[in-house]
């Protein structure tokens, strides 16, 4: 089934395909999460009667009661006055202005009250012409004086200023500025405007006046006074708009009773309900946008993760794939659990096997997407998982998750064997009951023992389940993708496995030589930081080749005849030359991960079949060419692949000495490392000279272990100790 799924081995290369899989994956997300986000709605009317208690599920600002409140402040507000001081000056010089009009007619007077006779003495004419040249005054006062002031001034006023001697006018104009700065000394608004002009009769003083000019220079005082204490309409507005931004917005507290259950909903309840979105005919955008950008922000957090792990995630979309099914597999599980809730069985949601994502994605991929995850389904869980509460989001749910993911990345460690993942499962099990015992003991309220036990038993449920899981979908994963996990890793490593028992049966020295390589390979692999056991389970199965034909193989012979003595050097060349590829071709055929078939075929590169190149050489036959003697190939492409030709080829180089000492062992394993980077046999993996003097000291440090000394013990005759028995 190895890359099989919708022809994803045409598929797999395409860039467009990475961003496909991140769009599904989210709109998968966002059609999990989109009901949660969207608070329930209520078919009812003004006047009718409420079904249950309606209680608010956000805090929202009430709008229409806000603006009302402002209003009110507002016109709580009295107006702002400013007393303007000048006003007294500007009427003081306007009654300056009336009096000294009246003045200059009033000096006219001579001039045109008499005249001459024929005879050019004076003629007394002044009744007749007293009249006339009185009226003359008074149109002429009217009109040097402005509009307004000669409508208001009655013409009585007016014909005594014109009728009397400028030294009266004099005395009145004083008496008349003094009075008018008594009274508009003080703040006079428009109401109080009736109540100045009576205080006249009180401060005007007591003088030698005519009493038709005193009349006159009340009137004309009284006429005069005007509001000095004025709305400062800037100022005003400014107080109120003061007031309006003081008043704090009437809120609807999440978790509101708006309406108890068996109320009639008045209109004011019917309009905070309308306010909170819970009305069947009202839409709102927003959480739909928001919920989106929080499926966009995941996805592009998810990416960069991805895009940032080691070179075999990178290089396809296949990785991809497998996180974008594990992730769907994931939410399915949390859809279905918090769909339980409508079941009303306390502390049941504690059962979401959640950590089965990052288990698997820890056993799939990397250690580090398995923790960024952890953080992923924790945000999204805090949305599925917010029945409880009226929040959009449960984050104490969504804590729970977290260290629950957490636990299933974290724990399971390296060696991911089935017992292990079961005991990581226990182990997220004790995750969980710790955090639900952290939930129930920081709540303030009394806890029933029945709903504690239930909350506890649910919480040790989902571990367990998360380990089922885990080892319910690995074998589906494995296989659909090729993937060649650490548990894949150890069932390949099981002596039972039918090619294993092919190799002891048929070829037993071969067998013993790739348990040989096989330690060398993985002490050597760990030492640098490369897949040790990878390494060690490709060494068990590199020579498999050999059991094609294992007699022309010298450890296989075992004191037999060798065949190679009665052919020619080419045709042995064709034999040893092609173990390889027979291999990789049975490896094939039996479906063993790609990672092991291409060190098989490896692990030899396009080093040189020296002894039988000499051989040819030394036959005498012509032509002779050493590409003909040279493996066809590839060289090794991984660290792996490179420390298993060393070792391969220290370990039977090794069987040639006959005293294998520290010195001897050392000296070689130098030497064939040597040869083989002189040969550009390393040129395609990324194996540094560093580490290949890391390599070579491990494997001197395993083969000096392997070729300790010994003490010579005495010989014993066994037949007189049993005799003597």
């Amino acid at each position: 089934m190895k890359e099989r799924i919708f022809g994803w081995r045409e598929m797999k290369d395409h860039r467009s395909v990475r961003t496909i899989i991140y769009i599904v994956l989210g709109f998968v997300m966002y059609l999990a999460m989109v009901d949660n986000v969207m608070p329930e709605k209520l078919d009812i009317r003004p006047f009718s009667i409420a079904p249950e208690d309606i209680l608010s599920p956000v805090t929202t600002v009430d709008g229409e009661a806000t603006k009302e409140k402002q209003n009110e402040a507002a016109a709580a507000v009295a107006p702002k006055y400013t007393f303007k001081q000048t006003t007294a000056l500007v009427q003081i010089e306007k009654a300056n202005a009336i009096y000294d009009t009246a003045i200059k007619i009033a000096q006219q007077k001579k001039a045109i009250t008499s005249s001459t006779d024929a005879n050019g003495g004076q003629a007394d004419t002044t009744n007749e012409t007293e009249k006339v040249s009185t009226e003359e005054k008074i149109s002429l006062l009217k009109s040097n004086l402005s509009q307004n002031i000669v409508e208001e001034l009655p013409k009585t006023t007016l014909k005594s200023l014109v009728t009397t001697q400028p030294s009266d006018l004099t005395i009145a104009k004083e008496i008349t500025g003094t009075t008018l700065n008594a009274v508009m000394a003080k703040q006079i608004k428009w109401g109080e405007l009736a109540k100045a002009k009576r205080s006249v009769n009180e401060v005007f003083p007591e003088s030698s006046l005519p009493p038709s000019l005193k009349k006159a220079a009340e009137a004309i005082t009284k006429q005069l006074i005007v509001p000095n204490y004025v709305l400062n309409a800037k100022k005003t507005k400014q107080a109120r708009q003061e007031a309006i931004e003081s008043v704090d917005p009437v809120l609807i507290q999440e978790g509101q009773i708006l309406a108890k259950k068996g109320q009639v909903i008045n209109h004011q309840m019917y309009h905070q309900i309308e306010v909170a979105g819970l009305l069947d005919d009202s839409f709102n955008p927003y959480p739909y946008l928001g919920l989106g950008i929080l499926v966009f922000l995941l996805m592009a957090f998810v990416s960069y993760e991805t895009s940032g792990l080691e070179s075999k995630v990178r290089s396809g979309n296949t990785y991809v794939l497998m996180y974008g099914l594990v992730m769907f597999v994931t939410f399915l599980l949390m859809k279905i659990t918090s769909l339980l809730s409508e079941f009303h069985v306390h502390g049941l949601i504690f059962l979401v096997p959640a950590a089965v994502g990052t288990m698997l994605i820890r056993l799939l991929i990397s250690e580090r997407l398995a923790i960024t995850t952890s953080f992923v389904l924790a945000v999204c869980a805090s949305i599925l998982f917010n029945e409880s509460t009226l929040a959009i989001m449960n984050f104490t749910f969504g804590i729970y998750v977290l260290f629950s993911c957490l636990a299933g990345a974290v724990l399971i460690g390296k060696r991911n064997a089935r017992p292990r993942i079961l005991k990581t499962g226990l182990m997220v099990s004790l995750v969980n009951i710790l955090v639900v015992l952290i939930f129930l003991f920081l709540k303030t309220s009394q806890l029933a023992v029945f709903d504690v036990v239930l909350s506890l038993g649910f919480a040790f449920l989902a571990g367990f389940l998360s380990s089922v899981l885990t080892l319910g979908f690995m074998p589906f994963f494995e296989v659909a993708f090729g993937i060649l996990s650490t548990m894949r890793l150890i069932e390949l490593s099981n002596p039972n496995h039918p090619l294993l028992r092919k190799i002891l049966t048929e070829a037993p020295g071969t067998y013993h030589h790739s348990v040989m390589v096989a330690n060398l390979a993985e002490a050597a692999c760990e030492a640098i930081g490369a897949n040790g056991l990878l390494a060690r389970v490709a060494a068990y199965y590199h020579d498999i080749g050999k059991t094609k034909r294992p007699r022309f193989f010298i450890e296989n012979q075992m004191g037999m005849e060798n065949p190679h003595d009665k052919i020619s050097p080419q045709l042995s060349r064709t034999v040893i030359l092609s173990h390889p590829y027979d291999g990789a071709i049975m490896l094939r055929e039996h479906r063993l991960p790609k990672e092991i078939v291409d060190i098989a075929e490896q692990h030899h590169g396009t080093t040189l079949l020296s002894f039988f190149y000499n051989k040819a050489l030394q036959s005498g036959a012509a032509d002779v060419s050493e590409s003909e003697f040279r493996y066809p190939g590839p060289k090794v492409q991984t660290k792996e692949a490179a420390v298993i030709e060393i070792a391969d080829s220290v370990e039977a180089a090794t069987r040639s000495l006959s005293k294998p000492k520290p010195e001897k062992i050392e000296s070689l394993v130098r030497k064939i490392i040597t040869a083989r980077l002189e040969d550009g046999q390393f040129d395609e993996c990324q194996l540094t000279l560093k580490e290949l003097d890391t390599v070579a000291q491990s494997i001197c440090e395993t083969l000096k272990g392997i070729f300790h000394s010994r003490i010579e013990y005495p010989e014993v005759d066994w037949k007189k100790k049993v005799g003597h028995a």
